[in-house]
């Protein structure tokens, strides 16, 4: 009778499943050619992943931590800009309201076909800076947050004569801390709000055309409504536009930075404006 080599003391020419596997010497006399991983347990002489003799991560891991940290500061930089040359926008707005408030009141009351123009004047300065933007012209695009910023201040000066001034002051410190909490909500929340944005634009074109429906209704109901929409959108604005400055960041080189910053900048001081000034018809106190 032969013996047993297949499930006893030898298995695989001579080689015990309990003693010696496969051959005496695991794959061949040495476990995966003599030395585990090219003689070296995870390459003992401190190579991570070698592949015939160099470091896979070593020198190009290297180069990419260094081009993500540019990367990131670059990041971080667009995002600090656009919240600088927003608030140097406000204080631009300040000095409108502060100078240029009797100016506008005397142009609209002469001819009131002086609010369309300045109207068509505010949309043609945002679409002309969009422009600037994707040509990169930094002059240009700052020029025109400084001119419409100044003109604005005017117009919300105007405004403001409305109501008593240490409501619009207490307004605005409301409408900043609101500010404050959603930007920072947009910039720290890892879902994408473009669904959001979407449905605030939509909301907005909505409330352009009630606004134009109740110049003729006059209906103080209707528009303390719309306040409170008002509000609602804008904060979704404030969180979905931080977010997306954050997202183009990532198109940032030391090129291009200035302008990113002044583009964000200015979605940013519209966000605040707007909020102000629905806030301000809910909790102002008229005159």
């Amino acid at each position: 009778m032969e013996p047993n080599y297949e499930n006893n003391n030898y298995n695989l020419q001579g080689t015990s499943q309990n003693g010696y596997p496969q051959n005496g010497y695991q794959q061949n006399g040495y476990q995966q050619n003599g030395y585990q991983q090219n003689g070296y347990q995870n390459n003992q002489f401190g190579y991570q992943q070698n592949f015939n003799g160099y470091n896979v991560n070593n020198g190009i891991s290297g180069f990419s931590n260094a081009f993500s940290e540019a990367a990131e500061a670059l990041r971080q930089k667009v995002v600090a800009q656009s919240f600088l040359f927003m608030v140097a926008a406000l204080a631009v707005t300040a000095v409108g309201a502060k100078i240029g408030t009797e100016f506008m009141l005397q142009w609209m009351i002469t001819n009131p076909v002086n609010l369309i123009i300045l109207f068509v004047a505010e949309v043609a300065i945002v679409i002309v800076s969009n422009i600037a933007l994707k040509k990169n012209n930094v002059v240009l695009s700052a020029s025109l947050l400084t001119a419409y910023s100044f003109i604005n201040g005017a117009t919300l000066g105007v405004v403001c004569m409305g109501y008593v001034e240490t409501s619009v002051t207490k307004v605005f410190i409301i409408t900043a801390v609101m500010f404050a909490v959603t930007a920072f909500y947009g910039l720290v929340c890892k879902k994408d709000l473009s669904s959001v944005g979407s449905l605030c634009l939509m909301g907005l074109i909505g409330m352009i055309l009630v606004g134009i429906v109740n110049i003729f209704l006059k209906s103080d109901g209707l528009g303390y409504a719309a306040s409170f929409i008002g509000v609602a959108i804008f904060v979704g604005l404030t969180a979905y536009d931080t977010q997306k400055i954050k997202a183009k960041t990532a198109f940032a080189d030391e090129s291009n930075v200035t302008a990113l910053s002044i583009n964000g900048a200015f979605e940013l001081y519209l966000d605040f404006i707007n909020l102000f000034l629905y806030l301000l018809r809910i909790f102002g106190k008229r005159r």
